[in-house]
C-alpha cells in the first residue's frame, strides 16, 4: 500500500470519527436542557403575575425543567437564550352561548406583567395580544427590552396612554398596538414623536388607538423609510394632511385609514402618490370628492394595487372617477366600494377588470344587471349586490352574465334586502361552485325549485323573510355540504322532506314562522350529528318520533318549537339534550308532570320558555344559571320556588298557575338585586306582601295582580327606584297607599284596582309621578276631593277611579287631557285591570270607552 494511499485512508477514517463525534455531540446537545437558570425564574415570576384560567401555562413548572419546551417559549438552539414569548389569547369571541362566551374569555391572560422579563436579554418576540389585561397601562419598561423586533399587545384591553417609552425599541420591526372597543379598553396617544427612533418598523398597528390630539400623526409616519404596512383604523385622526411637501413612504404596500372621519371634502393627493400600494382601505371616510385633477392625483398611478376597500365614500360614485380606476383595472384582485351612491349608469364607466375575484357594490343605487364590460365576470368568486333596488329585474337576468359562463367560479352571491319581487329561477343549479348563497329579505315569491338541490358545495343558505310558497323540496337532502338553512317568515306550506334528514353537516336549521303541517319523526334527524340550532317555532307540526326511547344524534344549544305538538306527555328524548342553553316549547299541549330530573338534565340553560301548556308539578328551585324563565298558564302549584344566591336571574314568569302560600321566601331570601320582570300575576298567593323590597332596585315590570294577599302595601316598596310598572289590581290590600311610592319617579303604571285601600288620593301622584300613562285606582275605598295637582300628569292615558267614596268637583283641568278622557263615573262599568305591559296601553286605550 502506498503512502499516499494510506494517508488517504487514515485522512478519510478521521474525518468519519470527526463527523461522528460532531453529531453524537449535536445529539447531546439536542437532548440537553437549553434553558438558563436564570430566564427560568424571570419565567416563572412572569407567570405568578398572570391569572390564568384557561391553564394554558400548565407546562410552565419545575425548578430544573426545560423551560424552552414550555408552550410559547421559543429558545436559540444554540445559546438556550429565550428568543420568544408567543402567547396570544383568543381573539374571535363567540357571543352564540354564555357557555361559549365564557369560555372564550377563559382562554385570555389577564392580571400583570412582571418586570422580571427584563433579564430575558435576548428576546426578540413577544406576543401578548388578544387577552384581557383589563384596564392596566402597557408597562413602561418594555421599553427596555433593547432586542426586541416583534411586539404585539393589539386587543388585550390596554387602557391610558401608551408609554413613549417604546420609542427606545430601536431595532423593533412590529409593532401592534391596536385596541378594541370594550369596557376596559381606551389606549391613546398625545404626541407621537417617540416613533421617529424606530427607523427599522415595516409594521404599525394602531387601529382603535385614540389619535385625536396627536396632529403630528402624519409628519411621524413619514420619517420610518422602512415602513411597508400602516393600520391606523379607528383612530380618530384628526386630520389627512392634505398637502405634502415631500412624501419618503416609498416602500408603503399596505395602508388602512379606514373609518377616520376627517371632515374633508376631497381625497389627499399624496395617497396617490405611494405608487407601491397593493392594498388601500378608505372604507366609511365620506370623502365627497376626488382630488383636484393632476398627473400625480388619480388612480392610474397606483399601479401595484390589488385590494381597494372604499365603501362610504361619495366620490367613489364619479364617472370621472370610475374611468380612472378602470387603468388599474387588470391589477386588482378585490373591490369594495359598498355605499357610495353609485348608479347603474355609471357604474358602466368601470370596465376592464379582468383580474377581479372580489366585488362588493352593496348599499349603492344599482336597478339593473352588471355590465360585461365591468371584466371577465366568469372569474368572479364573490359578488354582493345587497341593499340595491332591483325590484323591476328577474333573477335570471340579473344573474345572465354569470349564468352563460362556461365554468361560473363564483362562490358567494349576496342579494340580500335588493327589493327583488321575482322567483328563484331553475337556472340558480348552473353556478355549481357556490358555497354562499343570500337572498334574505326580499320579496321572492313562487317555490323553491327542485333544482336547488344540485349545488352540492353549498354551506349557507338564506332564503328568510321572503313571499316563498309551497313545499320544501326533497331535493334539499342533496345539499351535502350545506351548513346553514335559513327559510324563516315565508309562506311554505306541507311537511318536512325527510331528506332533510340526509344532511349530516347542517349545524342551523331556521323555519320559523311558516304554515307548515304534518307529522315530524326521527327520521328527519337521522344523521343531523352536527345539529345545533333548531328554530321551527310558528308552525304546526306534530312530533311523533317512532321509538318511544328515542335519543337523537344531535346535541343542540338551542331549540324554539313553540307551538309544535309534543304532547300529551313530557317528551323524555328533550332530557338527553344537555348542551341547551335556549329552550321554546311554549304552547307544545304538554299537561303531564315535569319530570324530576328535568332541572339537573340542563346545566347550561339560560332561557327557558314552557308557557301556554298544562304542565303540572312542583317548582322546588330556579337554577342558576337560568336568565329568562317564563312558566306562565301551566298548572304547576305548592310554595313558590326558591332563587339561588348566586342566581343571574332577570326575568320570571309564574303567573296564570296555582301557587299557594307566602311570598316571603321567594322575596326575602334572596338579594335580587338581578330580576328587572317579576309577574305572579292570577294565583294563589296569600298573606302580607314582604316588606324587604331594598333589595329589589333593578326591577322594572312587578305584578301581583289577582292574588289573595292582604296588609298595607310596604313602605320600603319606595326603594323600587327603575320600577316601570307596578299592578296589584284584585287582592285584598287596605290601609294607605305610602308615601314613599313617590320615589318610583320612573313610574307610567300604577294599578291598584279592587283593594279595599283607604284615605285620600295623594296629591304627590301628580306632583311626582309625572310619567304616570296609567292610573288606576277604581273600586277601593278612596274618599275626599280630587285634587287639581293630579292635572300634572301631562303624559295620562287612562285614569280610573270609579267605584270609590270620592266627593267634591271634577278638577276643570281635566279637560286638557288630550289622549283620554277621566273615567271616575259610578255608573261606569267595571272593567278588568289594565295591562302591566306598556307597550300594550295604546291597544287598551282604543278598546276603552270615553
Amino acid at each position: 500500500m502506498s503512502a499516499v494511499f494510506k494517508f488517504s485512508y487514515i485522512s478519510s477514517l478521521y474525518l468519519t470519527f470527526c463527523l461522528l463525534l460532531v453529531l453524537a455531540l449535536s445529539a447531546k446537545n439536542y437532548d440537553a436542557t437549553l434553558c438558563h437558570d436564570d430566564e427560568r425564574q424571570a419565567l416563572l415570576q412572569f407567570k405568578s403575575g398572570l391569572v390564568d384560567e384557561a391553564d394554558r401555562l400548565a407546562s410552565w413548572v419545575g425548578e430544573t425543567s426545560d423551560c424552552c419546551k414550555w408552550a410559547g417559549i421559543l429558545c436559540d438552539n444554540i445559546t438556550g437564550h429565550v428568543q420568544k414569548i408567543h402567547l396570544p389569547g383568543k381573539c374571535s369571541i363567540d357571543y352564540s352561548t354564555t357557555k361559549r362566551y365564557d369560555e372564550s374569555i377563559r382562554q385570555r391572560l389577564r392580571g400583570d406583567i412582571s418586570r422580571s422579563i427584563l433579564y430575558l436579554k435576548q428576546l426578540e418576540h413577544l406576543d401578548l395580544s388578544c387577552n384581557d389585561f383589563r384596564g392596566i397601562q402597557i408597562p413602561r419598561f418594555m421599553g427596555s427590552l433593547g432586542n426586541l423586533r416583534y411586539l404585539n399587545l393589539s386587543h388585550s384591553s390596554f387602557g391610558g396612554t401608551i408609554p413613549p417609552q417604546l420609542g427606545n425599541l430601536t431595532e423593533l420591526e412590529v409593532l401592534c398596538l391596536g385596541s378594541s372597543y370594550n369596557a376596559f379598553e381606551a389606549t391613546s396617544i398625545i404626541n407621537m414623536q417617540w416613533l421617529s427612533s424606530m427607523r427599522s418598523l415595516r409594521h404599525l398597528d394602531m387601529s382603535g388607538v385614540y389619535l385625536t390630539e396627536a396632529s403630528d400623526w402624519f409628519q411621524v409616519i413619514n420619517t420610518l423609510p422602512s415602513l411597508a404596512q400602516l393600520h391606523l383604523s379607528s383612530s380618530g385622526l384628526p386630520d389627512i394632511h392634505p398637502n405634502v411637501a415631500s412624501l419618503n413612504l416609498t416602500f408603503l404596500s399596505s395602508l388602512d385609514l379606514s373609518y377616520n372621519n376627517f371632515n374633508k371634502n376631497f381625497m389627499p393627493q399624496w395617497i396617490f402618490s405611494i405608487t407601491s400600494l397593493v392594498s388601500l382601505d378608505l372604507s366609511g371616510c365620506h370623502f365627497s370628492g376626488p382630488p383636484i385633477p393632476s398627473s400625480t392625483s388619480s388612480f392610474h398611478n397606483l399601479t401595484s394595487l390589488k385590494f381597494l376597500h372604499i365603501s362610504e365614500n361619495e366620490f367613489m360614485s364619479s364617472s370621472l372617477v370610475l374611468k380612472e380606476l378602470s387603468s388599474i383595472g387588470g391589477n386588482l384582485i378585490s373591490l369594495d366600494m359598498g355605499s357610495c351612491g353609485v348608479k347603474s349608469a355609471t357604474l358602466d364607466s368601470l370596465h376592464n377588470l379582468t383580474s377581479l375575484l372580489s366585488l362588493d357594490l352593496s348599499g349603492n343605487q344599482l336597478t339593473s344587471t352588471i355590465p360585461k364590460s365591468l371584466g371577465n365576470l366568469c372569474n368572479l368568486r364573490h359578488i354582493d349586490m345587497g341593499g340595491n333596488s332591483f325590484q323591476n329585474i328577474s333573477l335570471t337576468s340579473l344573474l345572465r352574465s354569470f349564468l352563460d359562463c362556461k365554468s361560473p367560479s363564483l362562490e358567494s352571491l349576496y342579494l340580500e334586502s335588493s327589493q327583488l319581487s321575482c322567483s328563484l329561477p331553475d337556472q340558480l343549479e348552473q353556478l355549481v361552485n357556490l358555497v354562499h348563497l343570500d337572498l334574505a329579505y326580499n320579496g321572492i315569491s313562487g317555490p323553491i325549485p327542485e333544482s336547488i338541490g344540485n349545488l352540492s358545495f353549498l354551506r349557507l343558505l338564506y332564503l328568510d323573510g321572503n313571499l316563498i310558497s309551497g313545499p320544501i323540496p326533497y331535493s334539499v337532502g342533496g345539499l351535502s355540504s350545506l351548513e346553514t338553512l335559513a327559510l324563516s317568515h315565508n309562506h311554505l306550506t306541507g311537511t318536512l322532506p325527510e331528506s332533510l334528514g340526509q344532511l349530516s353537516k347542517l349545524k342551523f336549521l331556521d323555519l320559523y314562522h311558516n304554515l307548515l303541517t304534518g307529522v315530524v319523526t326521527d327520521v328527519h334527524f337521522s344523521k343531523l350529528i352536527g345539529l345545533k340550532n333548531l328554530d321551527g317555532s310558528g308552525n304546526n307540526l306534530t312530533l311523533r318520533p317512532h321509538h318511544a326511547n328515542w335519543v337523537p344524534s344531535f346535541q343542540l344549544e338551542i331549540l324554539y318549537i313553540s307551538s309544535w305538538d309534543l304532547g300529551p306527555q313530557f317528551p323524555l328524548w328533550l332530557l338527553t339534550q344537555r348542551d341547551l342553553s335556549c329552550l321554546d316549547m311554549r304552547n307544545t299541549k304538554i299537561s303531564s308532570t315535569m319530570p324530576e330530573s328535568f332541572w339537573r338534565s340542563f346545566p347550561n340553560l339560560e332561557e327557558l320558555d314552557m308557557s301556554q301548556n298544562q304542565i303540572q308539578g312542583r317548582l322546588f328551585e330556579i337554577p342558576a344559571t337560568l336568565h329568562e324563565v317564563d312558566l306562565s298558564s301551566n298548572l304547576f302549584s305548592g310554595k313558590l320556588p326558591k332563587l339561588f344566591n348566586s342566581s343571574m336571574l332577570n326575568v320570571l314568569d309564574l303567573s296564570n298557575n296555582s301557587f299557594t302560600g307566602s311570598l316571603f321566601h321567594l322575596l326575602c331570601s334572596w338579594g335580587g338585586n338581578v330580576i328587572t320582570v317579576l309577574n305572579l300575576a292570577n294565583n294563589h298567593l296569600s298573606g302580607a306582601i314582604p316588606d324587604c323590597w331594598v333589595k329589589w332596585q333593578s326591577l322594572t315590570f312587578f305584578n301581583l295582580e289577582n292574588n289573595n294577599l292582604s296588609g298595607v302595601i310596604p313602605t320600603t316598596m319606595g326603594y323600587l327606584s327603575s320600577l316601570v310598572s307596578l299592578n296589584m289590581c284584585k287582592n285584598k290590600l287596605s290601609g294607605r297607599l305610602p308615601a314613599s311610592l313617590k320615589c318610583l319617579k320612573e313610574l307610567q303604571i300604577l294599578e291598584f284596582a279592587s283593594n279595599e285601600l283607604v284615605g285620600s288620593i295623594p296629591t304627590w301622584i301628580g306632583t311626582e309621578l309625572l310619567d304616570l300613562r296609567i292610573l288606576n285606582l277604581r273600586s277601593n275605598n278612596f274618599d275626599g276631593t280630587i285634587s287639581h295637582e293630579l292635572c300634572y300628569l301631562t303624559a295620562i292615558h287612562i285614569l280610573d277611579f270609579a267605584h270609590n267614596n270620592l266627593s267634591g268637583n271634577i278638577p276643570r283641568c281635566f279637560n286638557n287631557f288630550t289622549v283620554v278622557g277621566p273615567c271616575f263615573a259610578e255608573d261606569y262599568e267595571p272593567k278588568p285591570c289594565y295591562t302591566n305591559l306598556l307597550a300594550s296601553a295604546e291597544s287598551k286605550l282604543a278598546s276603552k270607552p270615553s
